[in-house]
């Protein structure tokens, strides 16, 4: 799964996957400047990986008797896997986005 992560780091905007309150660029207050959409994406990709790390960690201390229930393990998975698909599912639109635009006549 982590060669799925990398290769979606150039295209994907998740801004908050891991349920943190970050302020969105338009929320945030007026005058300020905003992340550039590179940051916002190697901050979704960080995070889709934090959670796949968490996993990990959770199903390796599942296995070795390490003091990890099983509820957690299959919620830490759980929140990894759609974490993912979601970041997927911005890529695909993205992607299909670009391709419309590539398609226009001007």
């Amino acid at each position: 799964m982590q060669s799925g992560i990398s290769s979606i780091a150039a295209a994907t905007a998740l801004p908050s996957l891991a349920g943190g309150s970050q302020a969105s660029p338009l929320s945030a207050g007026q005058g300020t400047e905003s992340a550039p959409f590179s940051e916002l994406l190697t901050d979704a990709v960080g995070q889709v990986d934090q959670l796949e790390n968490q996993a990990h960690a959770a199903v390796t201390g599942l296995i070795t008797g390490s003091g990890v229930d099983v509820h957690q393990a299959m919620i830490a998975t759980q929140k990894a896997s759609m974490a993912f698909e979601l970041a997927l599912a911005v890529r695909n639109k993205a992607v299909q986005a670009y391709q419309q635009v590539i398609g226009m006549q001007f």
